[in-house]
């Protein structure tokens, strides 16, 4: 996968993450690696119990579960849209990363695009 025109590149817990501004948003292309874990490899980095971001957009590729802190599991499997709210761990499912084109606003985006909060 070559690099995204205009992005600012960085790997954060081995994620693989392009970000573009586009007016008030931000549009990212996210790629999370085979085997990576939320609590496992973002934990560390981030430093809170659960995943606080939400993400929405698109999976393009491979398959990602979700779990809420109630115990509640969502499965994503490519092409889909995704609409995760904060407060969750996340994994990828099989031999293929998952790669998530991503839609937000930095911290409005539970706000601005009616996502629940839990």
């Amino acid at each position: 996968m070559g690099p995204l025109k205009g992005a600012d590149h960085r790997v954060v817990g081995g994620v693989a993450i392009d970000v573009v501004r586009t007016g008030a948003a931000r549009v990212k292309r996210v790629v999370y690696p085979v085997g990576f874990r939320w609590s496992k490899d973002m934990q560390p980095v981030v430093g809170t119990a659960l995943c606080q971001h939400a993400h929405v957009g698109f999976l393009a590729r491979g398959e990602f579960h979700i779990q809420y802190a109630d115990g509640q599991v969502e499965q994503f499997v490519a092409p889909q849209a995704v609409a995760i709210a904060p407060g969750h761990d996340g994994w990828v499912v099989g031999e293929e990363p998952a790669v998530l084109i991503e839609f937000d606003f930095e911290g409005e985006t539970v706000q601005r695009l009616g996502l629940p909060t839990r």
